[in-house]
């Protein structure tokens, strides 16, 4: 008795069909479906786009858009990387961004280096291994040659916030110098004269660097006009909560009287700030004066409400994504650099307790 002849197993439903799948359900080659899929149909004979088009739908087939892209020769990919996701910072310019790739029909990509400058070139290789089309550039800035890479795949990169030695290419930040002038006159007038400027280590960051120069060009500007007044920096690290604690009290002893107040270099060291202020059991204004860059959601709502630099972090991300774009679409000037103005929003954190009376 013949053995029954049996078919193949069916492929697994979960298995997703490709052109080769389509190509064998409709009965023509490979290429007469890739045909049919850039929409050639004239091409075609109508049975034969039909039955294309039967088999599409039969099995579910889509075609792999990044496949396509790259036939096509453009991804309309955009490569963001940032330093850290976890700072509020970074996630609102992310916001932007990716804002502004939407409204012109490109997607944004991701890459988080966690504070680690190491990484920096990792993150560039693997972005360009997806063929993005340009690169946004929210890193520390202490990897030259990450940067370098960048350039040299012939891509165009703008940077925000924090600049790369000897990289010509667009750059978009907050006007730093005017913002630390900004929260420190504020301190003054409300007639804090011990200031200390608290920063993550500033070592080869652009952003940090500009920020503690222009705390101490202020200091020394302001000291002929402003009588006791004195200013000094600390690096505050994630680990060393003690060498925090000892700043400030410090900062308190030198006061001798006169009123301290600290400037946070952003919301990750003014979080450290208000940690320090709970060990220690005291208030911001009365017994420490506070500005911190960064306006994020829960300034507000600790203690009587912390007085915060805002920056425009969302603009920042949009004017980078915009002049990435510009570029992308032949635009071919020198490089530019766009700096965008803070904004001071005072809180009870910089406001000193009334004298006590008589």
């Amino acid at each position: 008795m013949p053995t029954p002849k049996t078919k193949p197993s069916p492929a697994p439903s979960h298995a997703r069909a490709t052109i080769a799948d389509v190509a064998r359900e409709a009965g023509v080659s490979k290429a007469t479906v890739s045909r049919f899929l850039n929409h050639r149909e004239t091409l075609l004979t109508p049975d034969i786009a039909t039955r294309v088009e039967v088999a599409i739908a039969a099995l579910a087939y889509s075609p792999s858009p990044m496949a396509q892209a790259l036939k096509r020769g453009h991804s309309r990919l955009i490569g963001l990387v940032v330093a850290d996701v976890g700072n509020p910072f970074s996630v609102a310019v992310l916001r932007g961004a990716e804002k502004a790739c939407q409204e012109a029909g490109y997607l944004l990509m991701l890459f988080s280096l966690g504070n680690d400058s190491q990484r920096e070139g990792e993150a560039i290789q693997a972005l360009a291994a997806y063929q993005v089309e340009g690169f946004i550039l929210n890193t520390l800035g202490r990897d030259d040659g990450a940067a370098a890479d960048a350039a040299r795949h012939g891509k165009p990169v703008v940077l925000v916030d924090r600049r790369h030695h000897d990289m010509q290419a667009d750059f978009v930040s907050l006007d730093n110098a005017g913002a630390v002038r900004l929260g420190a006159r504020h301190l003054t007038q409300a007639g804090y004269r011990e200031l200390l400027f608290i920063s993550e280590p500033i070592k080869n960051v652009s952003s940090r660097m500009e920020r503690d120069a222009a705390f101490r060009s202020f200091i020394n500007d302001a000291a002929a006009d402003t009588a006791g007044l004195h200013g000094s920096t600390f690096e505050s690290t994630q680990d060393d909560s003690e060498g925090l604690d000892q700043a400030l009290r410090s900062l308190r002893q030198r006061a001798q009287g006169r009123l301290p107040a600290v400037i946070s270099s952003n919301a990750v060291v003014t979080l450290r700030v208000v940690a320090a202020m709970a060990r220690l059991g005291w208030r911001f204004g009365s017994d420490l004066g506070l500005v911190g860059f960064d306006d994020t959601e829960w300034s507000p709502y600790i203690g009587p409400g912390l007085t915060s630099i805002a920056q425009p972090t969302e603009e920042l991300g949009r004017l980078a994504a915009g002049c990435l774009i510009e570029r992308l679409k032949g635009l071919n000037l020198p490089p530019r650099q766009i700096l965008l103005s803070g904004r001071l929003m005072p809180r009870g954190s910089s406001i000193p307790a009334a004298p006590p009376q008589a």
